[in-house]
């Protein structure tokens, strides 16, 4: 009886060793398979190399790989419904292009969660629920390559692979960020000044209203109100009238929480020719007769949680500057009242306009993706007519709401 019983036991030991065994020789992707969230998720993305996939970036499978048609791009994990997230790890597969600088971007809002230069490993932040998570390369050696994408919840065991890259505590943008309302924001004060204010680093207006220069007319000739270098930050400032021709991003820039009164000649003009992604996120304009966002440089622009009012373009690329670019824009989640077209691209030259979550308030006519020939400085482009659902225009008409 005694032997029976030690057979039975050493017999349970040996299956619960064999099992323990087991697990410990899974590899450490299947062991933390259940954590890791982007494995129930979609994934999309901004463009793609020559047999990559968006899907491989959640794959689980490390030798698959993700890369942008350049230097440059983003890749999204989704969710049919809210997730919260509190990091993310990115594994890159070897022979691509090194990472330089990048962005985590809540792809709901446009709100930038972290954001840092080399090559990401373990990225953590506040836990936020979202729908949708944007990793944005915004500047690389060449076309780099994501082999996972991996998300984890604050409840879940994200792995170390490296040292995990602080969230920076940025200034409260007041509304940025998030669905705009078409409410215009109270001035702190007034800031008087008579000529250009260069911006290097982070400017903060603490929303005063900073006043005057030009004359308030289409002139091209007039200077900025603000000059931000490369990878440099506006924030919380309502511009007032006249504010000459706006903002000038002579780089990559992000203007954040930003407003204009009137928009004058254009509200700002992305100039950068080095590539890379320029955010607007939140903020407003008002009181235009032409152009919002003017594009004369390449890259990319990006424009979130915006709300304008009374002008005719929210973003033109360039068609007859002294230099021809190829330009693409990205708009997600913006209002626009009484205007003629959301966005004017050159298809000879390659643009692309991927536009989602737009409410067009009186301006059932409004053109949402206009194309036109790009042409030579002292020539006027020629409008070719809109875009659905095609190679430059990325739209439908799901992603546009009318009242």
């Amino acid at each position: 009886m005694k032997r029976s019983v030690a057979l039975r036991w050493s017999a349970a030991a040996a299956t619960a060793l064999t099992a323990a065994a087991i697990m410990l020789t899974l590899p450490a992707t299947q062991a933390l398979a259940a954590d890791n969230l982007s494995l129930n998720g979609g994934a999309d993305g901004s463009s793609k190399a020559g047999g990559t996939s968006y899907g491989n970036v959640k794959d689980g499978n490390t030798g698959t790989y993700w890369s942008p048609s350049g230097s440059t791009g983003y890749v999204s994990v989704k969710w049919g419904s809210a997730t919260t997230v509190s990091s993310a790890v990115i594994r890159q597969a070897s022979g691509g292009g090194s990472i330089s600088a990048w962005r985590l971007l809540n792809a709901d809002t446009g709100a930038v969660l972290s954001s840092g230069s080399g090559s990401p490993s373990t990225i953590s932040f506040a836990s936020t629920a979202l729908k949708k998570l944007t990793f944005d390369i915004t500047s690389a050696s060449g076309a780099p390559r994501i082999a996972e994408f991996e998300t984890y919840g604050s409840g879940g065991t994200t792995p170390t692979t490296g040292p995990t890259t602080p969230t920076p505590t940025p200034t409260s943008p007041g509304g940025s960020g998030g669905t705009p309302t078409g409410a215009w924001p109270s001035s702190a004060g007034s800031v008087s000044i008579s000529g250009t204010v260069n911006v290097s680093g982070t400017f903060d207006g603490g929303m005063k209203t900073y006043c005057c220069i030009g004359d308030g007319s289409q002139s091209e000739s007039q200077d900025p109100m603000f000059k931000i270098a490369n990878g440099g930050t506006l924030q919380n400032v309502i511009l007032g009238s006249p504010a000459g021709d706006g903002v000038h991003c002579e780089g990559t820039c992000t203007i954040r929480n930003v407003w204009w009164n009137d928009i004058g000649e254009d509200a700002a003009t992305f100039k950068g020719t080095g590539g890379g992604t320029s955010y607007v996120i939140g903020g407003g304009a008002r009181n235009g007769s032409d152009k919002t966002f003017q594009h004369n440089g390449n890259g990319t622009v990006n424009i979130s949680g915006f709300y304008l009012s009374g002008s005719g373009k929210l973003y033109r690329a360039c068609g007859n500057c002294s230099s021809s670019y190829t330009r693409h824009v990205r708009i997600d989640n913006v209002l626009l009242n009484d205007i003629d077209m959301v966005a004017g691209i050159n298809s000879n030259w390659g643009d692309t306009a991927t536009i989602t979550r737009v409410t067009l308030s009186n301006a059932s006519n409004a053109t949402v993706c206009g194309k036109y020939q790009g042409v030579a400085k002292g020539s006027e482009p020629k409008y070719l007519g809109a875009g659905w659902n095609d190679s430059n225009c990325k739209v439908s008409q799901s992603d546009i709401t009318y009242r």
